[in-house]
């Protein structure tokens, strides 16, 4: 099975997180074909703050500025980047570290000009990351990439993991983030959510930031031919290996519809 695993930055702000994240990414790329997305918009911020430049958010997203590009390029395409393929290697896994832009892997246009340079995923080029795993190696893409002329964009890091397995033709996209899932207005985890139930409750505002965006994402992904989306907690113990084969942890969207289902949450809050 051809897989894309999406990891939060709140995933991987310690050597312990990223460690134990690695070995299960390990085990998973044993069974499966693996490709990582990995964000890190957490420590853009903190890096940011650390030379005295707030953040400024429109609708969720980042106004990216060229300070900030400047930032996000250092930050997740760099540290961010190199630590977790530095822990995968650790684990035993051939992980090869890129963005969207290296060999023009993924293709973006400017979202509007309030945000500046952040871009929307057009097209991602599935025959790169087919090379690289047919050469042995597990893709770990950092979620930048540059438009046709070569001018570089800060990328939702959901949406550049939809691009990613809608061009690789993945089976199924796993976003790993730190929630327990998908919630209901009453805050009940939803454990299988048709895709009419998930537009519903983005368009109620139930869903809103970033599990609006998950869910955004996982929509995109489905209508483009993907069997499967999972939106599970990553700080669970052993998270990966509980979705393969499956286990009733986070909220499942297929592209076969599925009704709606709730699990009893340990968390009340919203989605967001």
């Amino acid at each position: 099975m051809k897989v894309v695993i999406k990891l939060g930055g709140t995933l991987l702000e310690t050597a312990e997180g990223r460690a134990a994240i690695a070995h299960q990414l390990a085990a998973v790329s044993r069974e499966h074909e693996l490709v990582v997305v990995h964000g890190g918009g957490k420590q853009v911020t903190q890096a940011l703050e650390e030379r005295g430049t707030a953040s400024r958010f429109v609708n969720g997203r980042r106004v990216s500025d060229e300070p900030v590009i400047d930032a996000v390029l250092r930050v997740i395409a760099g540290e961010v980047n190199k630590r977790l393929v530095s822990a995968m290697l650790g684990a035993g896994v051939a992980a090869f570290g890129l963005s969207g832009v290296d060999g023009g892997l993924t293709t973006v246009v400017q979202l509007n000009c309030e945000l500046g340079f952040v871009g929307k995923p057009i097209a991602t080029d599935g025959a790169l990351l087919t090379l690289l795993r047919k050469a042995g190696y597990v893709p770990v893409v950092a979620c930048i990439a540059a438009n046709a002329n070569g001018t570089i964009y800060n990328v939702n890091a959901d949406e550049m993991a939809a691009s990613c397995a809608i061009g690789w033709h993945a089976e199924r996209l796993v976003f790993l983030t730190d929630v327990l899932g998908v919630k209901k207005d009453g805050g009940e985890v939803v454990s299988k959510l048709a895709r009419n139930d998930a537009r519903e409750l983005i368009q109620s505002g139930v869903a809103y930031g970033g599990m609006r965006a998950k869910l955004e994402a996982a929509l995109t992904a489905l209508d483009q031919g993907l069997e499967e989306v999972i939106i599970a907690p990553g700080h669970e113990k052993n998270a990966c290996l509980r979705i393969f084969p499956p286990e009733a942890l986070g909220t499942r969207l297929s592209r076969d519809g599925g009704d709606l289902r709730t699990e009893p949450s340990k968390a009340v809050p919203p989605n967001a």
